[in-house]
């Protein structure tokens, strides 16, 4: 059983009409984009992926609630922020892919130095935004390549900080269009994981900063990408961290122990500059980064015991 949340009826009602998807593309739909059999390469970090049997990139709350009214239960859907840290499989998705726009990107100093933000800005920016306004509790953000609504599902985090730590409350859309508060502990955060349900779509956050002198934030937001300059690989075609730390362990350690350093799968590779991350160098399948994240889980069982657990969102078929 999920949490109980508090829900709020988005406008047109609760009707479920029943339709297929060509049904959708044929409806005028205010504030949304509709793709057809639309390439999702740009939105992977990885610069590979499958198609989208229909996108819809939706402009704002409203639209998002609307859009959601109408779409039959048994579709499937599936969300997809700046593509960071996702595998889009060759097969490619079904259903609806929902990609948040503009309207999804507001930034808003608040009493009580507290910060809202929406699910579409960049983990960066909000750091920015809190450095800017002498907030101290962000800076961690700086080194998170994603966006606000991925690091609210996962609850992302670098240096000590995590995303949950500073949540206040989590606005979010579901399936039936209803706008809901989520409060932390309907949420359930824990490392790398929330209890967010299936189906949520979160469209913004308030956070809780700390007042400070901007100085001290700017030299520990500096600190800390001067860290992540020094110790993982920029500039690549990656998708960040591809497996999550297991306890008392680090993934990266487990991974060089195995032997995987620098390991090579059909265009992909092992870094050698950090081993959690993967490297497409000049694939061209998206399944392989996939499979040789499942060889690394093989090695590393092999000599630790140790069962890697996926970081990467992998969505959409096989093939």
């Amino acid at each position: 059983m999920g949490p109980k949340i508090a829900r709020t009826i988005g406008r047109g009602g609760k009707h479920r009409g029943m339709m297929d998807l060509d049904d959708m593309v044929m409806q005028d739909r205010p504030g949304v984009k509709l793709t057809e059999f639309a390439d999702l390469s740009g939105y992977s970090w990885f610069r590979l992926a499958g198609r989208a049997r229909l996108l819809a990139v939706i402009e704002d709350d409203h639209a998002l609630s609307n859009f959601l009214i109408g779409l039959p239960d048994e579709m499937p859907m599936e969300v997809l922020g700046l593509g960071s840290n996702v595998i889009i499989r060759d097969g490619g998705i079904p259903g609806v892919v929902i990609k948040l726009g503009r309207g999804f990107r507001f930034l808003e100093r608040r009493e009580a130095n507290r910060i809202r933000v929406g699910a579409g800005c960049l983990d960066a920016q909000v750091a920015r935004f809190a450095e800017a306004e002498s907030l101290a509790g962000f800076e961690f953000l700086s080194t998170i390549p994603g966006s606000i609504g991925g690091a609210a599902m996962m609850n992302a985090g670098a240096h000590g900080g995590a995303f949950h730590d500073r949540l206040v409350h989590l606005e979010a859309v579901d399936r039936h269009g209803q706008f809901i508060t989520l409060r932390p502990d309907q949420i359930g955060a824990s490392y790398r994981q929330t209890n967010i349900e299936q189906g949520l779509l979160v469209t913004g956050a308030l956070l809780q900063g700390e007042p400070a002198d901007q100085d001290e934030v700017s030299r520990r937001m500096a600190r800390f990408q001067e860290e992540r300059r020094q110790s993982q690989p920029s500039r690549e075609k990656t998708g960040g961290s591809t497996f999550k730390n297991p306890k008392e362990a680090k993934a990266w350690q487990l991974i060089d122990e195995a032997g995987c350093r620098g390991l090579l799968h059909d265009g992909v590779r092992v870094s050698q500059k950090h081993c959690n991350f993967l490297i497409n160098e000049n694939a061209t399948r998206a399944n392989a980064i996939e499979e040789l994240g499942e060889m690394v889980r093989e090695k590393v069982y092999a000599t630790s015991g140790v069962s890697l657990e996926w970081e990467i969102r992998r969505l959409g078929a096989l093939a």
